[in-house]
């Protein structure tokens, strides 16, 4: 039998399969090893279990990776439920909110993007940033234009990324340069999903920007691709500022509430992904449960464009699935840990509890099961795809300082939270190959 791509790697394992309600159930929803072992073959995780257990288990054709004598933490690769890579060049961009922003900052930065040579240079890069922050699998709004999406995809196949993404669907309300019609939105969006969806790790999202930029005649041709490929993705906006909300009202006045102009298309339900969800009404709360749809909570950009408070204690309550999303460009890092820290924050100003045991589902599985992936990622489990990230509990002499004093693996993954960085990112392994390595 030919041998295959063969790894072990051996290190502090954590993986956390679902929220604990109380603290005698985090044994039993998460799993901590201080000294494991992972098996990977052909980019798949065959073994999974304490290094004592497994070590003569390991093939003699195996490379053997080592993250135990520098007591790296090794966790499930951060998956990013919602992330703009056009607006990776405007992040930090000074003093505006929602609408405002996109204006002056967002629209413009998108215009270039018709370029097939800038998209191909800027998707790049901007993968490469996601690898170095330890995100192996992004959500990804691209622009109007067929190259970007073109561009996006091949970035990530040549770094055997999983990744969704979708041409942005956008006829008013924004720069001529930046408009498509109904039906060339449509008719693009619709080649583009049988070119790429399904295809290796590649999934394609149907992309209305926000109900703003889309008349009902785009929303409804939106929800005939999800009716043709039942399969695909949605992705877009919902009640991320109030000035918004109060024009969307405006704009379709036939319809109960914001929520209801995604639902009157088809565009709600599984596999349907709704980016901030901070202002919503009770009857919209009940519609994401009812439909099965899931929300993608952007703390960074929620704070930085002053949009407000993600409640996620009451999503949690209504078992609505909600993944980690760093919402670059309106959101300030593309690093996972940093975006964790604001969610604390974000929780911490409502009075709710965001243990790291739930950051760090929520980083991982969580965003996978709201992407419906989960069956593929976010967990050690065997038969999943090895995507995994090595994490520094030393990376600076402030963290080794206070990693010293941490008397649990839970006091160590919640200072790696609220201290951690990409410095912080020491390896990323994607499709069981390590594609980022920090000293490198």
């Amino acid at each position: 039998m030919k041998k295959g791509r063969g790894l072990a790697i051996r290190g502090r394992f954590v993986d956390v399969r679902a929220v604990a309600e109380s603290p005698a159930e985090i044994a039993e929803k998460s799993r901590y090893l201080d000294d494991g072992l992972l098996l990977v073959e052909n980019g798949l995780i065959q073994w999974f279990g304490r290094w004592q257990d497994g070590k003569n288990r390991v093939p003699a054709h195996y490379a053997l990776h080592d993250h135990h004598q520098q007591q790296k933490i090794i966790m499930p690769g951060f998956v990013d439920t919602h992330v703009h890579f056009p607006q990776v060049e405007i992040i930090g961009s000074h003093g505006k909110q929602l609408l405002d922003w996109l204006n002056k900052y967002a629209f413009p930065a998108e215009i270039r993007y018709g370029d097939g040579a800038y998209a191909e240079k800027m998707a790049g890069f901007f993968l490469d940033q996601l690898l170095e922050n330890g995100t192996t699998t992004a959500l990804v709004f691209c622009t109007v234009h067929r190259a970007s999406v073109e561009a996006i995809f091949g970035a990530a196949t040549a770094r055997y990324m999983r990744l969704i993404g979708g041409k942005v669907l956008m006829d008013r309300n924004a720069p001529a340069a930046l408009l498509d019609t109904a039906q060339t939105g449509y008719d693009q969006s619709r080649e583009l999903i049988k070119q790429y969806h399904n295809t290796g790790r590649l999934h394609y999202a149907v992309t209305p920007r926000f109900a703003l930029t889309s008349t009902e005649e785009q929303l409804e041709l939106a929800g005939q691709l999800k009716k043709e490929f039942p399969d695909v993705y949605v992705q877009t906006h919902l009640s991320e500022n109030r000035a918004e909300i109060e024009q969307v009202h405006q704009q379709f006045p036939g319809c109960r509430n914001y929520l209801d102009v995604y639902h009157q298309s088809g565009l709600t339900g599984r596999r349907s992904i709704f980016a901030h969800c901070i202002h919503l009404r009770e009857d919209e709360w009940q519609g994401l449960k009812t439909s099965g749809s899931a929300i993608a909570f952007c703390p960074t950009s929620n704070l930085f464009l002053g949009s407000g408070l993600f409640d996620l204690e009451r999503a949690r309550s209504e078992g609505i699935e909600v993944g980690m999303a760093t919402d670059v460009g309106g959101g300030t890092s593309l690093n996972m840990l940093q975006t964790l820290a604001e969610a604390y924050k974000v929780a911490q100003l409502q009075g709710q509890q965001f243990s790291p045991w739930e950051a760090l589902y929520r980083a991982t599985l969580g965003g996978a099961r709201a992407l419906s992936l989960d069956g593929q990622i976010g967990s050690f489990t065997p038969g999943k795809e090895a995507d995994f990230v090595v994490l520094d509990p030393e990376a600076t002499p402030l963290l080794a300082m206070r990693n010293a004093r941490a008397e649990s693996i839970e006091e160590q993954l919640f200072a790696l939270i609220i201290l951690g960085d990409d410095r912080s990112i020491s390896h990323t392994y994607v499709d069981g190959r390590l594609v980022y390595e920090r000293d490198k």
